[in-house]
């Protein structure tokens, strides 16, 4: 926890930009649900440990600020990991 009484800290404003930024240039959002389930990782790997210890914390969290949100993210994370399992297996 940063304690920044609802202020972004600096380091987390330069990821949320970074993530932004990535997010604008991707040229799967369309199809795509969520980056952890990409075939193409376009983050840079120090940028996707910063994104994966975000959400080791605030996952967790998430049922408990927005329920609606964090059960639909589980349930289109599972048909996520199964389609990609299907295609691997596909080839």
């Amino acid at each position: 926890m940063h304690k920044t009484k609802g202020e972004i800290c600096p380091d987390c404003q330069v990821l949320k930009n970074y993530a932004e930024l990535r997010i604008s240039k991707c040229p799967f959002m369309e199809t795509k649900t969520f980056c952890s389930n990409c075939k193409v990782h376009c983050y840079k790997p120090q940028m996707r440990e910063k994104i994966r210890e975000v959400m080791r914390f605030s996952g967790p969290r998430m049922i408990f600020y927005h329920p609606i949100m964090a059960i639909g993210h589980l349930i289109e994370s599972n048909k996520e990991k199964k389609k990609l399992q299907e295609d691997k297996q596909n080839y």
